[in-house]
């Protein structure tokens, strides 16, 4: 049952911006309370309203009017994904966030529900009879998704250029043949699925290198997340397995709560796969998998970092440049969040920015061009 508009944050610093407006739509009592009382706590949100089912909610967008929804997947009457596809038929713009169970079904949903047109997820605290420890943990992961779907914080902490704090600075212009490409690591985080969904289909089937790659993500969801690319691409998707050599034309995911490093071993190189600390609050991260591969491959190395909040692949990015290797970023207009891209490209360590459709083709040409050439010399 729908309900009347919930009163909560809302109030916003004089002269500031109008807080954002969020929709839930749950058909639990406890959890839409849950994300209400959460929410309520920060004066940049207000929760405009709630409803109990999708049918109620897809009957209330235009009387609520909200700037976000957050949109539960199993619900009576009409589920998530079914709501989903009927909001994106006169709502195409409108921010979807999916509340996910953390199980196995709850990943598949989850999955076909960002097919589907949602722009990110999280997944349900696991014991919601902890109040404070789920509140806690709806308030590290849903608020910061909201603004940044709403490009409010997408850059907070604000960029500290790596040239201005020399450590960093952009080497003169590349001269010369560049260097033959190995490999090709991937880093992305909020939009990317859908964003993995354009760039590996595109690519050929006798891609001629290995692929690594971290997209934030949990367990079960990259293990599907790989299987659902590798059915929809010429090239072969796989969940990392810790000591697993690298393959040619094989993409290897890094697997949810675990960091993947590359490892020399004699002729092969490895995949390894711990469970140090998180880096930039990611477990998988980006920048570990980046200094590895710089590491390993040196000047031999593509790094490629799409749609995502926050800055990961920064660091990593800083390294791939260091030891000689390219760097690309996609641009603004093309990304959900233009946080991890944007970040690589306004410090100077893209050599190109590159729309979301240009990307498959541009690594393409980096590494068969390069390559031949390389064999030709």
């Amino acid at each position: 049952m729908s309900q009347a508009p919930a009163s909560g944050g809302g109030t916003a610093p004089r002269g500031g911006p109008a807080p954002l407006r969020v929709m839930l739509v749950d058909d639990s009592a406890a959890i839409r309370r849950l994300l209400a009382d959460t929410l309520a706590g920060d004066p940049e949100i207000e929760v405009c309203g709630t409803a109990g089912d999708g049918r109620s909610a897809l009957g209330k967008l235009d009387m609520y009017k909200p700037d976000v929804v957050v949109l539960d997947i199993e619900m009576p009457h009409l589920d998530g994904i079914g709501t989903l596809k009927e909001l994106r038929k006169t709502h195409p713009r409108l921010p979807v966030v999916m509340f996910s169970t953390l199980t196995e079904r709850g990943a598949a949903a989850t999955l076909d529900a960002l097919a589907a047109g949602a722009n990110d997820y999280v997944t349900k605290p696991s014991n919601t009879g902890s109040f404070d420890v789920a509140r806690q943990r709806v308030r590290e992961t849903l608020v910061p998704k909201i603004k940044a779907l709403c490009r409010r914080g997408s850059f907070t902490p604000p960029l500290q250029s790596l040239a201005a704090t020399n450590t960093w600075k952009p080497p003169a212009a590349r001269m010369g043949l560049p260097p033959r490409v190995d490999i090709v690591a991937i880093g992305v985080s909020t939009g990317g699925p859908a964003a993995l969904d354009i760039v590996l289909p595109q690519l050929r089937g006798d891609f001629p290198v290995p692929i690594v790659l971290v997209q934030h993500m949990p367990p079960l969801f990259t293990k599907m997340l790989a299987e659902r690319l590798s059915s929809k691409s010429r090239i072969k998707v796989v969940e990392a397995v810790d000591g697993q050599p690298l393959a040619r034309g094989v993409c290897h995911v890094a697997p949810g709560d675990w960091h993947m490093t590359l490892k020399q071993d004699g002729a092969l190189v490895r995949v390894a796969l711990d469970q140090n600390p998180p880096e930039n609050s990611c477990r998988p991260a980006v920048d570990p998998l980046l200094r590895s591969v710089a590491q390993v491959y040196g000047a031999n190395s593509l790094s490629v970092i799409l749609t995502g909040m926050g800055q990961d692949g920064l660091k990593g990015c800083e390294a791939t440049r260091r030891a000689g290797g390219f760097v690309f970023a996609q641009d603004e207009p093309t990304s959900v969040v233009w946080g991890m891209p944007g970040f690589v490209s306004r410090s100077g360590l893209a050599d190109k920015v590159l729309p979301l459709q240009q990307v498959a083709a541009e690594i393409e040409k980096r590494v068969l061009d390069r390559r031949a050439a390389a064999a030709a010399g």
